[in-house]
């Protein structure tokens, strides 16, 4: 029988089986080479859709705007100040009254509580672009590129360096059980993913997954052919600064930890905005908060253009598949 996803919310990829991803990252590749070609089915058209951000946006604004537009949907960017959850008006109401009215919501802002509140009322699919705990728009992109360079992801072998504890890499860890993909975290101990998570998870894994977590750089990169990097503050931990730098400065990604990989193939992975130079404000301001040496980020095996190209065509897949 044939896998619909119509009418579902993507709120976090727990709730999803591995074939259902599997279709999502199908019909994403589907769709970028129908792009290409030049075919626009305009499976949306006629469809309203709407976005809410509580946080700022650059690629998630980018990508689900030319999705929409390419599969012929209405797409209405809702600001924080007329929305204004919970202050003038309950969660509840405001969803309610946006399901009569949009076929689909984009949501990007803090608490999993609020998208998931508003997934469980508006009646319509709900979309979570970025939350605090869990980023899964940004891993459906990440799966399909790794897919794209290696041909597969059972199997594949992706090392995240960085924060163990923060929303990718919890999403990471979702898709790599989910996919079958040997996931390595290389992370100081006091930014180490949960022995509890990693155990849940690995108890509904599928064939060919592992999640370890290792301070270990030489262990964590061995055999690895992706290396996955994130900014060691995230939006809203401005203050951590100091401390951020105390616990990561010794795991930058640099050329000589790239090479711990032994492999000449490995390729570069980030999900942006990235400080991998001096050339924005914040960097200037803290040199040593980069995550990346500008060297790997700018080398031919960066692919994170290729990942912020392919959050378009996972979010076109999404919505196309829940709503169109």
């Amino acid at each position: 029988m044939p896998i619909s996803l119509k009418g579902r919310s993507l709120l976090t990829l727990r709730d999803f089986a591995p074939d259902e991803i599997a279709l999502m990252v199908d019909t994403a590749a589907d769709l970028k080479a129908a792009k290409r070609s030049g075919v626009f089915p305009r499976r949306l058209a006629n469809r309203n859709l709407a976005m809410i951000f509580e946080k700022p946006s650059c690629r998630t604004r980018a990508s689900f705007a030319v999705a929409a537009a390419d599969e012929g949907a209405n797409l209405e960017v809702l600001p924080p100040e007329d929305i204004r959850f919970g202050q003038k008006e309950s969660i509840k109401d405001i969803s309610r009254v946006l399901g009569r009215l949009f076929d689909g919501i984009v949501w990007r802002g803090f608490s999993h509580d609020i998208v998931r509140e508003l997934a469980a009322h508006a009646g319509v699919p709900v979309w979570n672009a970025l939350c605090d705990t869990y980023h899964p728009t940004q891993v459906l992109a990440d799966l399909l590129t790794i897919r794209e360079v290696f041909g597969r992801l059972r199997g594949a072998r992706l090392c995240y360096v960085g924060d163990g504890r923060n929303n990718l890499a919890r999403s990471l860890m979702i898709g790599a059980s989910k996919m079958g993909v040997d996931l390595r975290i290389l992370a100081p101990a006091e930014l180490a993913p949960s022995e509890a998570l990693v155990k849940d998870l690995m108890g509904e894994a599928s064939v060919g997954a592992d999640i370890t977590v290792s301070e270990d750089p030489a262990r964590a990169l061995d055999g690895c052919e992706a290396v996955y990097g994130d900014v060691w503050v995230s939006m809203g931990e401005e203050d951590l600064v100091a401390e951020r730098i105390a616990q990561l400065r010794d795991f930058k990604v640099t050329t000589e930890l790239m090479a711990l990989t032994g492999r000449a193939d490995t390729i570069y992975m980030h999900c942006l905005p990235a400080l991998h130079d001096l050339s924005t404000e914040f960097a200037r301001a803290e040199p040593d908060v980069r995550e990346v040496s500008d060297e790997v980020f700018e080398h031919p095996q960066s692919r994170v253009f290729d990942q912020a190209e392919n959050r378009m065509h996972t979010a076109k897949a999404v919505m196309v598949l829940t709503v169109g």
